[in-house]
């Protein structure tokens, strides 16, 4: 299996999303409706490649917890 790095710019835009996303929104989303929606909103600002976006999607996935750990501490 060939990875394929998530890059700067990408991830920069990534986390951007998630802070602009509503704290309620990424907390009420299964992990897999949270992982499609980033992604679709990243893929929706820049094209992405079959391997980015493969790329993305396991970032995306290993980082659930602390996308929902950052949602819970925007609401405190």
């Amino acid at each position: 299996m060939n990875i394929c790095p998530v890059n700067s710019k990408t991830l920069r835009q990534l986390w951007s999303l998630v802070e602009q996303t509503q704290s309620s929104t990424l907390l009420r989303l299964s992990d897999s409706d949270l992982v499609q929606q980033l992604l679709t909103q990243l893929d929706s600002q820049q094209a992405l490649s079959n391997e980015e976006i493969s790329s993305v999607n396991s970032y995306l996935w290993s980082r659930t917890n602390l996308i929902r750990d950052l949602a819970i501490a925007r609401l405190a």
